[in-house]
């Protein structure tokens, strides 16, 4: 074996093993965190709803303002799984809460801040799966418009979470003025009338992010990757993964389907193990040693279009699954949409350069060192395998 073939095969595996380990540590709660705001006009002032994961919000508020007693009474309802009395210790504390959102989400007209005042009582949802505290806040601003927002809720410097999103839409607000943006750390603020183009480009840095950070979906793309057979087979996977989960992305932001993430999640991850384990399946059969596509449609055989219905089923369940990253649950619109189509484009750059990047050495591996290609892709499909196993597990266990 030539020392770039065994360069090749080091480098594959430390890629699988860095995959898994960091997709483990991804498990553990805290380590991200996405909050929501929806930002309405009423009775001429905006008010603001804003949707964040409810044992976060307690722990950060408590500390940010030294209130013990909403950290143990937080904890406490946390843990009993009660929504109504976890709403009630957020009413008791509604001082606290509102000075640590107030202080960091923030909105201003005209370059002069707002002021805010809690509206009605604090109520509870779930996001993929976990507990999320509803806050509405009204605003009093000062005349002269040109509304703009800041959000630094959840920063890294509290050491709970790390890079958390802010998903905003916002209706009517200024000169009937509407759309939606993406805040994060290194992006904390926008105004309402800024160019379109910026607002896109925010969604769609957002999808590659996603895609990036999002470990069950890259060792999904990488299983189809070791598991196909030749350019035409990894290029028809990828665009059938991509078709469906556009399709169930786009019905998701209709409010035609909605699926618990306690269901999405799981399966997601059994998805994973699915493909992994096919290639494997493959491995261990002596007849397709030496696969060769068919003469069929597109060149694919019965076992192609077997491979390619499973990939697109599963694609309809991880579009779910990036659906909920934007917890999308809005009224119709078609700013909205552009902004989802525009993340979904940020999905699909990363996915087509993940592609590019890695089946090409894969083809080289298999031209020179077969052999060594069936053991790299069988290294790598049963990592991904044990991977989708475990997740599946603790998905199904958490839920």
């Amino acid at each position: 074996m030539s020392q770039r073939i065994r360069r090749t095969l080091l480098t594959l595996c430390l890629a699988v093993a860095a995959l898994a380990w960091s997709g483990g540590q991804a498990q553990a709660h805290g380590f991200t965190s996405t909050a929501y705001a929806d930002v309405v006009e009423t009775d001429g002032r905006p008010r603001t709803t804003l949707e964040l994961e409810y044992d976060l919000l307690v722990v950060s508020a408590a500390d940010a303002e030294e209130d013990d007693a909403l950290f143990r009474e937080g904890t406490a309802a946390f843990e009993n799984g009660d929504d109504r009395s976890r709403a009630r210790v957020l009413d008791t504390h509604a001082k606290t809460v509102t000075a640590y959102v107030a202080g960091r989400f923030l909105l201003s007209s005209g370059g002069a801040p707002c002021t805010a005042r809690p509206h009605g009582g604090a109520s509870m949802t779930r996001r993929e799966g976990v507990p999320y505290a509803v806050l509405a806040l009204d605003w009093s601003c000062p005349d002269g418009g040109g509304l703009r927002l800041h959000s630094t809720l959840f920063p890294d410097r509290e050491q709970y979470v790390k890079d958390t999103k802010t998903i905003v839409t916002y209706t009517d607000t200024v000169d009937g003025l509407s759309g939606s943006a993406a805040l994060d750390g290194g992006h904390p603020s926008f105004s309402v009338d800024r160019p379109w183009y910026e607002r896109f480009g925010e969604f769609f840095r957002l999808g590659a992010e996603h895609l990036l950070t999002g470990i069950d979906h890259i060792l999904f793309l990488l299983a189809l990757i070791v598991g196909s057979r030749g350019p035409r087979e990894v290029v028809l996977a990828a665009t059938c993964f991509t078709l469906a989960h556009s399709v169930t992305f786009l019905l998701a932001a209709l409010g035609l389907v909605d699926v618990p993430a306690d269901v999405v999640e799981p399966v997601i991850a059994a998805s994973i193990a699915v493909v992994a384990g096919w290639h494997l399946w493959r491995l261990a059969r002596p007849a397709v040693r030496q696969p060769a596509l068919g003469r069929g449609h597109l060149g694919l055989d019965r076992a192609g279009w077997t491979r390619l219905a499973v990939v697109f089923c599963f694609g309809l369940v991880h579009g779910l699954g990036f659906a909920g990253a934007l917890g999308i649950d809005a009224a119709w619109s078609w700013t909205l949409l552009w902004s989802l189509a525009v993340f979904n484009l940020g999905i699909e750059a990363v996915q087509l350069a993940l592609v590019a990047l890695t089946f090409p050495l894969l083809a080289v591996l298999r031209r020179r060192a077969p052999g060594a290609a069936r053991l790299v892709t069988g290294l790598v499909a049963a990592g991904v395998a044990v991977m989708g196993l475990v997740w599946c597990v603790q998905r199904m266990t958490e839920s």
